[in-house]
């Protein structure tokens, strides 16, 4: 019987309008003194009026540089390490709850998460993706604590751009196929990892059907119920496949293409969901799940998330085919946690498949 690491959930969350307003006492009861705020620069405009006063810790704001990259980890920590610090704020998108939580676990301190995005779990949980200073893909970097506190603000989120909601989308979507594609073959399925794909699953019903109107409320900058639903499952419930399913509930051949894809610089400015988005298709392609991949692609068009290549900035033709195909196998990726075995052939007719797909409609 394989063992399963369960980490369901930060300490405390709380997703409300308001909700940074509890951070002050949160500070106090933890018994913190001095805090690293990490953030971005858009995202520290987009918050700064609703970040509470300090008055009893002091804290040091620093905006982040570039990538969650090995190199930014460090200068962070040692400028966390020199002013003395005891808990790290992240700010921000998915880089910088990423860049938080390595920061924090080099300094071994708490972590409190500030996601002004939805675009992905990475509030939720204790691992980073780790890219090189250019932003291409390096490893996933899991970490023994969770996350201390995570504070949603949706009064913010309803303000961000509608690409970042759509990524977290297509990200969060992911979580039901990659889950079902690792648990398939399982001859018995622990009560956890049960658990973990009851709520991929939950994320592909709220988000097939609550999406369209989550976007509309973005658009009109709304509050809506829809929003919160899709707030809290690209965050919450999304965070919560892969910390109670352990490896059965993390990633697969879906992610494997993302990474793929980040050797192109003509796909660095598509969002990783936008990009996992489209390794759904093509894992689906692989598994020989075509019906599904018909039954996505109207819900694709309606929301905007990517269904070929071109749309992606690539070309289809045999060099861009057998760079995604290598870089898809390449030893290390996730793609192997998959029952079944590919080869580069293999994943080069997965994309023709989706190809064909998207000119039949």
């Amino acid at each position: 019987m394989k063992q399963i690491k369960v980490q369901a959930s930060p300490s405390y969350y709380a997703c409300e309008v308001g909700a940074y307003d509890r951070l002050p006492s949160l500070m106090v009861e933890g018994k913190v003194g001095r805090a690293l705020l990490v953030h971005g620069q858009r995202s520290f405009e987009a918050a700064k009026s609703f970040l509470p006063s300090f008055d009893q810790i002091d804290v040091y704001f620093e905006q982040y540089v570039g990538e969650c990259s090995l190199t930014e980890i460090e200068r962070l920590a040692k400028l966390g390490n020199e002013k003395g610090c005891d808990v790290i704020i992240g700010l921000g998108g998915g880089k910088v709850m990423d860049l938080a939580k390595s920061v924090a676990n080099e300094m071994n301190v708490p972590v409190v998460l500030l996601p002004t995005l939805a675009s992905q779990c990475a509030a939720w949980t204790p691992l980073s993706v780790i890219y090189t200073d250019t932003g291409d893909y390096i490893k996933y970097t899991t970490f023994v604590k969770n996350p201390w506190v995570v504070l949603v603000e949706p009064t913010i989120i309803a303000s961000s751009p509608i690409s970042y909601l759509r990524a977290g989308i297509g990200d969060t979507l992911a979580k039901w196929y990659e889950a079902k594609a690792l648990t398939k073959e399982l001859d018995y399925m622990r009560v956890p990892v049960k658990l973990s794909i009851q709520t991929a699953n939950l994320c592909k019903e709220l988000i097939l059907i609550e999406s369209e109107k989550a976007l509309h409320a973005l658009t009109h900058k709304e509050v809506t119920p829809s929003l919160l639903t899709i707030i809290e499952t690209n965050i919450m419930a999304g965070g919560l496949v892969g910390g109670l399913g352990d490896e059965f509930g993390r990633i697969a051949a879906a992610h494997s293409i993302h990474n793929a894809l980040t050797q192109f610089e003509e796909t660095h400015h598509f969002l990783h969901g936008e990009k996992v988005a489209y390794g759904i298709l093509v894992q689906l392609a692989l598994e020989g799940e075509l019906e599904e991949i018909e039954k996505l692609l109207p819900f694709y068009e309606k929301v905007g998330l990517p269904v070929s290549l071109k749309e992606l900035g690539l070309k289809l033709n045999d060099e861009v085919l057998e760079a995604i195909s290598k870089k898809t196998l390449h030893p290390n990726e996730s793609i192997h946690f998959m029952s079944q075995s590919f080869t580069t052939t293999q994943v080069v007719h997965g994309i023709q498949t989706v190809e064909t797909y998207k000119n039949k409609r």
